[in-house]
């Protein structure tokens, strides 16, 4: 269940760099906006639903790839990224955006899809294992 989730991840990462890239050229400077934020809740939100940093990557995998196969010029001459600040705003943040997400993911238990089986019985806390006082009551100090 977990590795379809990265793989959704992946494509829906994929979507957002193809988006990301098409909106922040058309519409500047809310495009840019519009495009970073995006992809941050893309990252921020696949690190929250797996609990993981994998869960993180996977978008960013997926966006770095889509964005960077659209910086290649055409032979026709055809681009999607300028050569201006608003490109390269979205690459280097957009980057930078993946890594803190990676870096910041929450790692407590994983929402409920990725959940560990609930009857599984978890040790208490305080204590190492189970080594608990199997004396009677009567000879405990």
């Amino acid at each position: 269940m977990r590795i379809l989730a990265y793989l959704g991840l992946g494509v829906l990462g994929v979507l957002a760099g193809v988006a990301g890239s098409l909106a922040q050229g058309g519409w500047t400077p809310l495009g840019l906006l519009l495009a970073l934020g995006g992809s941050a809740g893309l990252f921020w939100g696949g690190a929250l639903l797996t609990r993981t940093r994998v869960g993180a990557a996977a978008p960013a995998v997926g966006w770095a790839v889509a964005v960077l196969l659209l910086t290649v010029n055409r032979p026709q001459g055809d681009f999607v990224f300028a050569a201006d600040t608003g490109s390269y705003l979205f690459l280097l943040g957009g980057m930078t955006l993946a890594v803190a997400s990676a870096a910041l993911a929450p790692s407590d238990r994983p929402l409920f899809l990725f959940a560990p089986d609930p009857t599984a019985r978890r040790p208490e806390h305080g204590r190492i294992g189970h080594n608990r006082d199997k004396s009677p009551p009567d000879q405990r100090r």
